[in-house]
């Protein structure tokens, strides 16, 4: 008779998948609370301790290592020595092994589960048998998830038995199941310290000794940033990434990037906000006392590059905003969600995609792994801990860290427009300078070489707006000026007040330059590139 290993924490459909494996002439050889279950609901089950000639012991840590069980999995059918061997040790085969693991992962995910009911949790014969049944896939089907067992039944009751790809396929999810399980329990171990005390949960460090990643593909993408360039979107860090998309194409490599950095902005706000994204650079920000508003003064700051942007919101799309969003040729929009008489009109333009975030954006913040960024270069990755605009967070000029450097402050409504101004800088490529009022942004100089550089194509595209479309304005550099001739360029502009980090050789340089101005000044003393 076929004989069958059962030994799962996870016990959903468990019954019923054991009792048609019995139906079909199974043997259940099944170990502690597994084996209690099944015995309840009226089943036939042979005991591990009866297979071994052992007892459970040392609290259930040893069980299942033994090679009655092991050989019984790791014969291969087509070796007459292996059989030999099985033979002459009275080793039952097994050929099919469900297992899935001790809850780790929740019992992790638990501040307060203490380390040594953690350390419990470590599966130790669990993933030796998935392990060995995945190794031995020609002869021995492996189960680690319940979501297989319909599949299972279905394919033992084909004619011929298991394919060889549907082993192959179930072998392949067994490696990344305990895959996974060691990269979850490595994880959490980077976050215990030893003391005089024992051993103290903590935070795992931001950036560890060693940083084992796991990422599961959620879909191919059609391509990457050009049509030759294969791409796929992988889930990180348990938190579901990407968009659900409500209506128009497929989101593609850049829509995604782009997006990202659409709403990213977006939240830095908490009254309606909106911006226009063009290469993962805002062309346009601002706020208003709604949507609909918000958008139209983003869109229009610099209208000529909204046009196929994309556009981030932190409000619904009520009906106001849908009809001022397709008055324009938009790419992409996303929002915290839609409102149904909003729909109709987003779906007059079919091509365009409306997306909500598959996880609100706010929830993911100290989520282990969020709090990052990492990028590969050749032959390595870079890790950072994720650039977060803190001393925008606060009313200025309340905020700490905040100095004015120059004879004269900033008036109220500078200090409002300089805010506004530093937030939505950050998240620019840099060298950035922006010019802002207190509600929008008016020009923006993005990824240029120099501060001189990023202020001519800033006034080049406020000359859209008018000959004076900066003048009362504020400007924001992301990092600070190296020279006099960045403040000379940014006072010729029509700014009347600047925002930098400082931190130059050159600051008293720059000050006066700003004071000759008349100038207002203010240093943050936090830099904000963007590479």
């Amino acid at each position: 008779m076929p004989r069958a290993l059962l030994s799962v924490s996870d016990k959903t459909g468990l019954v019923d998948f054991a009792r048609s494996l019995a139906n079909r002439g199974f043997d259940l050889v099944s170990t502690g609370g597994t084996a209690r279950t099944l015995q309840q609901a009226g089943l036939d089950v042979i005991g591990v301790s009866d297979v071994t000639g052992f007892p459970e012991m040392m609290d259930g840590r040893v069980k299942t290592l033994h090679p009655l069980v092991h050989g019984g999995i790791l014969a291969r059918r087509g070796r007459p020595d292996d059989l030999a061997a099985a033979a002459e040790h009275r080793i039952t085969l097994i050929d099919l092994v469900v297992v899935n693991l001790y809850p780790f992962v929740q019992a992790a995910s638990n501040p307060d589960t203490p380390f040594e009911a953690l350390i419990e949790e470590i599966d130790i014969g669990g993933p030796s048998l998935v392990r060995a049944a995945a190794k031995n896939f020609e002869d021995v089907l492996v189960v680690v998830s319940p979501s297989d067992y319909p599949a299972v039944l279905g394919e033992l009751a084909r004619s011929g038995g298991p394919s060889r790809e549907f082993r192959f396929g179930l072998a392949r999810k067994a490696f990344a199941h305990t895959g996974r399980y060691d990269t979850a329990i490595a994880s959490t171990l980077e976050a215990i310290t030893v003391g005089p005390d024992g051993f103290t949960r903590g935070a795992p460090p931001q950036l560890p000794a060693a940083w084992p990643i796991d990422l599961r593909k959620v879909r191919d993408l059609r391509y990457g940033e050009n049509p030759h360039q294969p791409a796929a979107l992988y889930q990180g860090f348990g938190v579901h990434p990407g968009f659900a998309v409500l209506q128009g194409k497929e989101l593609s490599y850049t829509n995604l990037l782009d997006l990202d950095a659409a709403v990213r902005i977006a939240i830095e706000f908490r009254g309606p906000a909106a911006v226009v994204v063009k290469h993962t650079n805002p062309c346009g920000a601002a706020t208003a006392t709604g949507a609909a508003d918000a958008y139209v003064r983003a869109r229009d700051a610099d209208a000529a590059a909204a046009f196929g942007g994309i556009v981030g919101l932190n409000r619904p799309i009520d009906a106001d905003t849908a009809r001022a969003i397709v008055s324009t040729f938009i790419e992409a929009v996303a929002a915290p969600s839609v409102e149904e008489d909003a729909r109709a009109i987003l779906a007059t333009k079919a091509n365009m995609r409306v997306v909500v975030p598959m996880v609100a954006p706010w929830d993911t913040r100290g989520r282990p792994g969020e709090d990052v960024e990492i990028r590969s270069i050749i032959g390595g990755v870079l890790v950072q801990s994720r650039d977060e605009v803190r001393e925008g967070h606060a009313p200025w000029p309340g905020a700490e860290g905040l100095k004015v450097v120059t004879r004269r402050p900033p008036t109220g409504d500078e200090w409002q427009a300089l805010r506004f101004a530093w937030r939505i800088c950050a998240h620019v490529k840099s060298n950035a300078v922006l010019f802002a009022a207190a509600d929008r942004t008016l020009a923006i100089g993005a990824g240029q070489v120099s501060r001189v550089d990023a202020v001519q194509v800033a006034r080049m595209k406020a000359e859209r707006l008018g000959a004076k479309a900066l003048e009362g304005s504020v400007a924001a550099s992301d990092a600070f000026f190296p020279f006099r001739d960045g403040l000379d360029a940014v006072a010729a502009a029509g700014a009347t007040a600047v925002v930098q980090p400082g931190g130059s050789v050159r600051d008293q340089e720059v000050i006066a330059a700003a004071d000759e101005h008349g100038l207002a000044m203010v240093f943050t003393g936090r830099r904000h590139f963007r590479h």
